[in-house]
């Protein structure tokens, strides 16, 4: 008996622990807002628990109403569209190549994405940066 005590103590949440939920049903691809964003009074493995985690991030899929969001739910918004022309920067040491490239994913500040070098035909990828562009190769 004392056993099946300690155990329900343990799986009881710790006292103030909160989830992220959200508000309403969230289309993939939304800026999440305040009013986007709601919390419940437990704690569910993998889920946010803080609106400042979610907050000014893009959903990266239909977000349920009622439901935990997850950290993979969520990402930085996207910064570089599919078809999007983009810049690509390749950086090693002193020498620093650019060229012109079409995105084939989307992606934000940090995402590896697939683009092609427009002139070559070539496919490489890359990470996008703050600006919008992607670098490639070894200094990305």
């Amino acid at each position: 008996m004392r056993g099946l005590l300690i155990f329900l103590l343990l799986l009881a949440p710790p006292a103030g622990a909160q989830t992220l939920i959200a508000a309403h049903t969230i289309r993939a691809r939304a800026i999440l807002g305040p009013e986007d964003l709601s919390t419940i009074k437990a704690r569910v493995p993998g889920a946010l628990s803080e609106a400042s985690e979610a907050l000014g991030q893009e959903a990266r899929v239909v977000l349920y109403a009622g439901r935990p969001i997850r950290s993979g739910d969520v990402g930085p918004p996207a910064l570089v569209d599919r078809n999007q022309r983009v810049k690509l920067a390749y950086r090693r040491g002193g020498l620093m190549i650019r060229a012109e490239g079409r995105a084939l994913g989307r992606g934000g500040v940090g995402d590896a994405i697939r683009v092609m070098n427009t002139d070559s035909r070539s496919t490489v990828s890359g990470v996008v940066q703050a600006d919008g562009s992607v670098a490639v190769g070894a200094g990305q």
